[in-house]
């Protein structure tokens, strides 16, 4: 385990029980040194990329990524080649194609994509994204049928269908080839299709596990252009632009919250300078109605505009999300988008009943000895499948373990898990359903998704407790904050924002950076919105610092805030942020922590 020293601060345990260290070892201190010293970056984020494991040589490099020198040959993954003849041989007949694709952001934004791409070299194209509650995850039969008797000769499966064995044989029987772009782990056995790409094949070496399916869909459509040129088939007068299409893989990219490293950081950066230009009119629609009025950063993606896409697929119609990436038509884009932040605000208040009873429950396993430094299971009927997912992630971030939340209907339950650093939940279901311990499952290490029934509840959360035990115990015995820097709050300027700007994006793998103010005094914590903290900090010189703590109210975080007030001197970790308010931007403070300083 990498050593982090100790903060040379006069500091107790935090409020949230951690103990903060610097986040660069002292070799990454040389290196922040070196960088600074051979390059033009300044100190402020050559420490941020020291911490990320960036050296003198690659700073500049990272500091702007080139998809050109990023992106491997598509051929390096298993299955590129005859994925891509099946798809030239499509073109050239404008055969009718289906893709069918999750119902999260990244199934919407790959099948968008997909879609787009087919459709502007003259495939007339079928897009299905099944109910999540009718029709459950993946590929399934009578979808199957049905786009074959709409005359799809060709089914195209983006962010599922590595293990869709059965839906498949169908297919094969009713004569449509089958393509599979994925990304979720692989048995080792896979089904009998034309060609199944996906990075986390047992047999793939590509070293590219860390896409989402759009990235993986990228690719291959990079791969078929190429292939379209050579052959003198590339149709430049109507021919897709590809750049244009990276506002949706960046998008995917932050929703599936994959680590933001190697090609990702370039499909990210590249992504959010062609959604700045506000092109698409279903994704321009969506940051109006969500008040996005800025610059769109990876925060807005995971926090504003997947959420609202996710509402189609949680609560109301899994197709809308596609609808709306697709679009041209502007009044129809403001009216999907609308529609999907009125199932956002739906979701919002089915999620919060499900997670009060959710948490109950979740407090009566966390005193058992078996399920302490174990997975959190909770069940109940009645509850939305939609939310399930949600719900667990409150679970984990509350409880700092795993969770899963399944909600039954009669003897059958559906459900999401979401895991902490360190712990591959995917991997533990695939052997559960393997083990017959659940009715089938899958997932990546992050998030999984199971199908059990009741008698088999028990007898699987056992098995994730003792299979995975090791793994909690190990990320769990470094019970730490890790911290950039420490800030005096005058140096909250914008010009510190946009040095940190351009060290971004942050998200997976590349944390946001954290800073902690030493010797500040709180003014008051007052709740605001739903379970929000707004917070006054004042430096011992008198400086003011506009605060957030965001979902704080009644956790241990927003106790010791609202204590805090008579404490002499407190230091306050979190992240820097851009308020923008009436046409003005100011420096906020988002509280990740605090603890008394002695």
């Amino acid at each position: 385990m990498t050593a982090h020293p100790p903060l040379s601060l006069r500091l107790g345990l935090s409020a949230r029980g951690k103990i903060w260290r610097s986040r660069l070892t002292q070799e990454q201190d040389a290196q922040a040194v070196a960088i600074t010293q051979q390059t033009d970056i300044p100190d402020s984020v050559a420490r941020i990329l020291a911490a990320r494991g960036v050296g003198p040589a690659e700073a500049e490099a990272y500091l702007d990524p080139s998809l050109r020198s990023l992106m491997p040959d598509p051929d390096v993954l298993v299955d590129m080649g005859p994925l891509v003849a099946r798809l030239v041989q499509a073109v050239q007949t404008h055969e009718t194609v289906a893709v069918f694709g999750d119902y999260d952001v990244d199934g919407a934004c790959s099948a968008a994509l997909m879609m787009h791409y087919l459709d502007a070299l003259g495939c007339p194209t079928l897009v299905h994204i099944p109910d999540r509650i009718f029709e459950g995850y993946g590929p399934n039969a009578e979808a199957v049928r049905a786009l074959a008797a709409q005359g799809a000769t060709l089914l195209i499966c983006v962010d599922c269908g590595t293990m869709s064995f059965d839906p498949f044989a169908v297919a094969r029987a009713l004569n449509m080839d089958v393509l599979v772009l994925d990304h979720h782990q692989a048995p080792e056995h896979l089904p009998d299709v034309v060609a199944l790409v996906n990075p986390n094949r047992q047999d793939d070496i590509s070293g590219l596990g860390y896409l989402c399916a759009a990235g993986v869909v990228y690719m291959a459509l990079v791969a078929v252009t190429r292939a379209l040129r050579q052959r003198g088939l590339w149709p430049e007068a109507s021919a897709p632009d590809l750049l244009q299409a990276l506002d949706l893989v960046a998008l995917a990219t932050v929703a599936d919250v994959v680590p933001l490293k190697g090609l990702n950081r370039a499909y990210v950066v590249k992504g959010l300078a062609v959604m700045k230009l506000r092109q698409r009119p279903g994704l321009r629609a969506l940051m109006d109605v969500a008040g996005l009025d800025g610059p769109p950063n990876t925060y807005h993606l995971g926090f504003l505009l997947s959420p609202r896409i996710n509402a189609g697929g949680r609560i109301g119609d899994a197709a809308m999300g596609v609808r709306l990436l697709t679009t041209l038509d502007e009044e129809l884009a403001v009216s999907l988008a609308v529609q999907l932040d009125r199932l956002n605000g739906e979701r919002q208040a089915i999620e919060a009943a499900a997670l009060m009873e959710a948490e109950a429950q979740a407090l009566s396993q966390v005193g058992l000895e078996q399920v302490r430094e174990g997975v959190l299971l909770v069940a109940e009927e009645g509850w939305h499948p939609g939310v399930m997912g949600l719900v667990a992630a409150r679970l984990k971030e509350k409880f700092t373990l795993p969770a899963f939340a399944i909600a039954w209907s009669g003897e059958t339950g559906t459900g999401s898990g979401r895991s902490i650093a360190g712990v591959d939940l995917g991997a533990a279901v695939r052997k559960a359903a393997e083990a017959g311990l659940i009715v089938k499952g899958g997932g990546h290490a992050m998030a999984a998704g199971v199908t059990l029934r009741r008698e088999q509840q028990k007898p699987f959360q056992t098995f994730l407790n003792e299979h995975l035990a090791q793994a909690i115990a190990e990320a769990k015995a470094d019970a730490s904050l890790l911290v950039d820097s420490v800030l005096h709050p005058r140096a909250m300027q914008m010009d510190l924002i946009h040095q940190l700007e351009h060290a971004g994006p942050f998200g997976s793998a590349s944390p946001e950076p954290v800073f902690v103010l030493p010797d500040m005094r709180i003014v008051d914590a007052v709740e605001v919105g739903t379970g929000h903290l707004r917070v006054r900090l004042r430096g011992q010189d008198g400086t003011m610092v506009k605060a957030m703590a965001f979902r704080a109210l009644g956790t241990e975080l927003g106790n010791a805030l609202r204590a805090g007030q008579s404490a002499a001197s407190v230091a306050v970790a979190g992240t820097l942020s851009v308020n923008r308010w009436g046409g003005r931007e100011d420096v906020q403070f988002r509280i990740t922590d605090i603890s008394q300083m002695g």
